[in-house]
């Protein structure tokens, strides 16, 4: 059947004025005969939240602001109803639910989607890092599907199309470094959040840029790839690769590699999840090899990314640990961004919660809940006293 005669699919967007959100608006609007908007989710940009409302005319709409009578009126303005994000996620004319995004906030209506049946767009690292093993369960209940947005796991989940059955000898993330990876090691203790915010080749959010500054990140991605692709961590491996051509690679039981390349834009892999099985027309650059020449890779420093490290003591530890790891990361990454800690103190602070913490195996929800309140209630507390 032709692409254009199909029905749309009914998205709902969660993080609709965040990076991830506004690229995918992006995509949609590329081609607005394959996507309708059925509800959008935002934070606090309620002007944002006002301007696409007024573009995409959503059934539902939400924000976490406080400015309980504007969104009411924006709804009003827009022919919407407000509805939290979780019934959006338990609405079953809702075709893919894109989650964009950050932290705690996407666990509930990820959950609640894949429970019900349906198809998540996942873009939020910490809802995997915190919740795998219940996220895993969701899809096993519900028969839900993740679909990874992340570049390098969009190219993992591609490299694997048609390879049922046959081994992962490993998988291969790529890390660019982040902004400081030329940074002499003894300045990174007086970056400002200015230097670390200038990414070399992605456009990001800034808590995602400075992650990929300290290369946590990629410490949560390997916790990721083991949920997602169930692998044990010890067949996830990090390599830096500058130029972020190479998204990621998986070598398989005979020594195959495969490899999903392109230029560092998310809307690809970000239209590839809305539109999966399907491949449709080209929204970004075509890649030409030629014009970019050589590709380098080597071997992260871990005493350089003491983050990276940490994160992978928290995957192996598994329990609440990882989601410890999580909320003190997001805790001292603001504190960083308000220039209330160095940059160098970003991994200290999630170390002293790492070590603090009594862990809980096999946590329930209430327990990831608990254990992230903890962390960042712990987190802020040493940072005040610090200050």
């Amino acid at each position: 059947m032709d692409n254009v005669t199909q029905p749309p699919v009914n998205l709902v967007l969660l993080g609709s004025t965040g990076s991830i959100g506004r690229q995918t608006l992006d995509v949609v609007r590329a081609m607005p005969e394959r996507f309708r908007l059925l509800g959008l989710a935002a934070g606090r940009n309620l002007d944002a939240l006002e301007s696409q409302a007024g573009e995409f005319r959503p059934t539902y709409l939400w924000a976490a602001s406080d400015d309980e009578r504007r969104l009411a009126q924006i709804a009003r303005d827009s022919g919407a109803s407000v509805l939290s994000m979780d019934e959006m996620a338990a609405d079953p004319d809702g075709d893919v639910l894109v989650v964009g995004t950050a932290g705690r906030a996407g666990l509930e209506p990820t959950l609640t989607s894949l429970e019900r049946g349906g198809a998540v767009a996942l873009a939020n690292k910490e809802v995997v890092v915190m919740a795998g093993q219940l996220v895993r369960d969701a899809v096993d209940r519900g028969g839900g599907q993740l679909r990874p947005v992340d570049s390098e796991h969009s190219a993992i989940w591609q490299c694997l199309w048609g390879e049922d059955g046959h081994e992962i000898r490993r998988i291969l993330l790529t890390a660019s470094g982040g902004a400081l990876r030329h940074l002499p090691a003894h300045e990174l203790a007086d970056v400002s959040p200015e230097q670390a915010l200038d990414h070399p080749t992605w456009n990001m959010g800034d808590k995602i840029t400075i992650d990929s500054a300290t290369l946590m990140n990629k410490g949560m991605e390997t916790i990721e790839a083991k949920w997602l692709f169930d692998v044990p961590y010890e067949r996830v491996e990090i390599v830096q690769h500058a130029e972020s051509i190479v998204h990621s690679l998986v070598e398989f039981g005979d020594g195959s590699v495969k490899a999903q390349l392109g230029y560092p834009d998310m809307k690809l892999p970000i239209q590839l999840a809305l539109s999966y099985p399907q491949r449709l027309q080209p929204t970004v650059e075509p890649l030409d090899l030629a014009s970019v020449g050589t590709l380098n890779f080597s071997r992260p420093d871990l005493d350089r990314y003491p983050c990276l490290k940490l994160a992978q003591q928290a995957g192996r530890a598994g329990g609440t640990y990882p989601a410890v790891m999580a909320a003190a990361d997001e805790v001292a990454v603001e504190a960083f961004l308000e220039r209330r800690i160095r940059f160098t103190e970003i991994a200290e602070y999630v170390n002293q919660a790492m070590d603090a913490h009594r862990n809980t195996a096999d946590p329930d929800i209430d327990a990831i809940d608990a254990a992230d309140a903890w962390a960042r209630g712990f987190t802020t507390g040493r940072i005040a006293a610090a200050v």
